[in-house]
């Protein structure tokens, strides 16, 4: 005779939504997160998670650096207290004075591409 297994309860498979993966990858690459805690929180194997941190690391949208275009106009110095923020995709932020010499801003831009 044939035996049968009935599994009852939950199907451990679940089906994330883009909103949610994003939210829950958000949290693992918040500064000073913890893979295993956050996999915890969200209810999420360690081994799926880092999964997804490998693809996000390795997709290319685009290109990384958005050139930027420095106009030159006329000005008398640092004294402004405007300033320039340039954030790039890996978290680096660079301030530039908006009365800076637009031969520095290019320099700066041209050495961080």
């Amino acid at each position: 005779m044939a035996q049968a297994i009935l599994l009852t309860g939950q199907e451990r498979r679940r089906r994330w939504s883009p909103d949610e993966r994003l939210e829950i990858l958000g949290a693992a690459f918040a500064p000073g997160a913890n893979v295993s805690e956050v996999a915890r929180r969200f209810d999420i194997s360690t081994g799926l998670l880092y999964t997804w941190r490998r693809q996000a690391l390795s997709v290319k949208d685009g290109p990384a650096f958005v050139p930027a275009t420095v106009l030159d106009v006329p000005g008398n110095g640092y004294g402004n207290a405007a300033t320039i923020v340039v954030e790039f995709a890996n978290g680096i932020k660079v301030r530039i004075a908006s009365g800076a010499p637009c031969e520095l801003a290019a320099a700066v831009m041209r050495a961080l591409k």
